[in-house]
This record gives C-alpha cells, sequence and structure tokens, in this order.
C-alpha cells in the first residue's frame, strides 16, 4: 500500500514540474528503505530560516550546476519561478553574472562557491551571513548547498545523470555556466629561516 502511493506521488511531481524521477522509482523498486532513506534526506534542502527566498535558491542553484545535471538545474529554476524568483536573478546566476545580483543574492552566490572550492573566503563570506541572518540563515545556505549537490550526485552514481548546456528560465534559454567558479587564490607569504 506504500509502495503504490509513493509510486502516485512521483508520478504527480513528474507531471506538476516536467521532471523525471526514474532515478526515485529505481530506488523504490529495489529496496523500500533505501527510498525511505533518500526521502528523509531530501528534507534538508526544505529547511529556510531567516534567510529570503532568493539567496536560498541562489545557493542551491550554484551547488546543482557545479554537479553539472542539466534536469536538476532545471528543476531548482523552475520551482524558484514558482515560488516567485525573478526571472532575473535566475539568469544572472546561471550565467555566472554576480555583479547583476542584488546583495543577498551575490552574498549567498559568493558563498556557495567558495564553499564549494573549498576556498579560505567562504569564512568571510560566512562572517557576513551571519551577520545578516544569523545562525539559521547560515545553516538554511549550508543546507542549500548540500542540497543542491545532492540530487545530481545521486543521480549520476545511479546512472541517471544528464547534461545540458541550457536552461528555460521564463520565456528564455540562459546559457549555463558549469560548475562552480574557483575563488580568488589566498595570498600566500613565503617564510625565510
Amino acid at each position: 500500500m506504500l509502495t503504490w502511493y509513493i509510486r502516485r506521488r512521483l508520478a504527480a511531481f513528474e507531471r506538476t514540474h516536467g521532471y523525471d524521477l526514474g532515478y526515485a522509482r529505481e530506488l523504490l523498486a529495489t529496496d523500500l528503505r533505501a527510498f525511505l532513506a533518500f526521502a528523509r534526506a531530501s528534507g534538508i534542502g526544505a529547511y529556510r530560516r531567516d534567510v529570503a527566498l532568493a539567496p536560498h535558491v541562489a545557493a542551491t542553484l550554484v551547488a546543482a550546476m557545479a554537479e553539472d545535471c542539466g534536469p536538476c538545474t532545471q528543476l531548482v529554476v523552475t520551482r524558484a519561478l514558482a515560488d516567485g524568483v525573478e526571472p532575473a536573478v535566475l539568469a544572472a546566476v546561471l550565467a555566472g553574472d554576480v555583479g547583476a545580483l542584488p546583495a543577498d543574492v551575490a552574498l549567498a552566490v559568493r558563498f556557495a562557491r567558495a564553499t564549494l572550492a573549498r576556498a579560505p573566503e567562504a569564512d568571510l563570506h560566512r562572517e557576513e551571513i551571519l551577520a545578516r541572518w544569523g545562525a539559521r540563515g547560515l545553516v538554511s545556505l549550508a543546507f542549500a548547498v548540500v542540497a543542491g549537490r545532492f540530487y545530481p550526485t545521486l543521480k549520476y552514481a545511479l546512472g541517471h545523470g544528464r547534461t545540458c548546456q541550457r536552461v528555460r528560465v521564463a520565456e528564455r534559454e540562459v546559457e549555463v555556466a558549469r560548475g562552480a567558479p574557483p575563488a580568488p587564490a589566498a595570498t600566500v607569504h613565503a617564510h625565510r629561516p
């Protein structure tokens, strides 16, 4: 009975969002416990406290782009548009045009990029996030980065990963700046004996 209900929910999601959940159906067919573990882990991306929707989506989008899964990137955009995020903001994130973003969204993008690159600049962005949105805002953005990587990574591991070069934002296609651009290198000081 539970499996039947889950299959119906997956089919409804696919119809609503135009997204192939074949990998999730495969998990369900393989082992109900595996699917339930996946479903529990999926909830991490839904946590958003004390930070606006656009920065949260931007951090998720940067992480999804870094994993190079076109359908996952498209899904983030489709859902963000339905939730009211401005198309111009999404297009700028996709294109890697941080200068065209509002300050709060640009901060989330810089933080996500630095986090993914394991760059020291992440510390500075983290301090600014804490000052602006507090600890729950930081956790929200950290979870957004994890969630953005979670789905494409799982799909590729199961053999369902796909790539694309363009993502539709409202009425136009946007060329995607693939991956997280490397953060600027930290200055290294030579030590003399």
